[in-house]
């Protein structure tokens, strides 16, 4: 799996240092119930890939170019980001779909390749590591049988069952539609639907979750999220995970996000607003984020990985 350049920003190009991060311009929120608002934030949420020019060290999009200079290649930083980490315990935390494996149009078929799995293995060997997921674990991960699991929502889990069924057979018609039971979600993916029937989708979620107001709908890339109303995002998850591994107060942790989607921006917001850590937003296409720096697939990811990985066993070493 080769990798490419994220743009054509220098490795001597300065990013911005943690302690002078700005908000972005576009705040993160759940919607409000109603199909038309959604249809809206579906287009936001999903949009058109931007072709970049694989290959061609110098003739790339210059709209992305552009970006990547307000957030640099972490692979180009990369150098500066382990600097800042020197004397630091770094934790790793990784989104799943986009991030280790790669957007594929059966959600099912979107599983890590067996070189990345090897990656995140040895990262977790060096480094405190965890994956961030709205995919129930047994579809993440078989490292560890025993591995204790965290569950902030197991009393919701009935009523994810019904909702599940009901939109399972309330998007039935719609050619493409797939809905996917996570456990503590259920996700009705749209990728594969023609963009004149996303309307339709819209409307046969709202028409289900208008009868469950203890839940809510978040927004992803192609895909509509069911969630309970619980105070818990992966921003939560980030502060749980720290506070749990004695990490929470020290100065001495430098936490790293990796993710893609737009649910990956309550971590990247978390981090930004502590002034603690960097996020790196995993993107071919140039979108506002909270993040501090970006890769553009899976395949940067997993380079950045390795370099992370070969870098603490040298610190190790010393």
């Amino acid at each position: 799996m080769g990798s490419y350049a994220n743009g054509s920003t220098r490795a001597d190009d300065d990013p911005p240092s943690v302690e002078k991060l700005k908000e972005p311009a576009i705040p993160l929120k759940t919607m409000p119930l109603h199909a038309n608002a959604w249809l809206n934030d579906m287009k936001i949420s999903s949009p058109t890939a931007i072709r970049v020019n694989i290959g061609n060290n110098v003739a790339f999009d210059p709209i992305y170019r552009a970006w990547t200079k307000k957030y640099p290649s972490a692979l180009n930083a990369f150098e500066k980001i382990v600097a800042y980490g020197k004397g630091k315990k770094i934790a790793l935390f990784l989104d799943y779909d986009g991030t280790l494996s790669p957007i594929v149009d059966e959600p099912d078929h979107a599983v890590m390749s067996d070189q990345m799995r090897e990656v995140v293995r040895s990262a977790a060997l060096h480094l405190p590591t965890a994956i961030i997921s709205g995919r129930s674990c047994d579809k993440v991960f078989d490292f560890n049988k025993e591995m204790k699991i965290f569950q902030a929502a197991s009393e919701f889990l009935p009523m994810i069952d019904e909702v599940f069924r009901l939109l399972v057979d309330k998007v039935r018609g719609i050619d493409g539609a797939k809905v996917e039971n996570n456990k503590f979600c259920v996700s009705v993916h749209y990728r594969n639907v023609n963009e004149k029937d996303w309307p339709l989708v819209a409307r046969c979620t709202d028409d289900v979750l208008k009868a469950y107001p203890r839940l809510r709908l978040c927004h992803g890339r192609k895909v509509l999220e069911v969630r309970p109303v619980i105070d818990w995002n992966k921003g939560k998850a980030v502060e749980f995970l720290l506070d749990s591994l004695g990490l929470a107060d020290s100065d001495k942790v430098l936490p790293i996000y990796i993710g893609d989607d737009r649910t990956d921006e309550d971590a990247f917001k978390v981090l930004r607003e502590d002034k603690r850590g960097f996020g790196i937003l995993v993107s071919s296409v140039p979108k506002e984020s909270h993040a501090l720096y970006s890769l553009v697939d899976p395949p940067e990811v997993m380079d950045f990985l390795k370099r992370l990985v070969k870098w603490k066993e040298e610190e190790e070493e010393t």
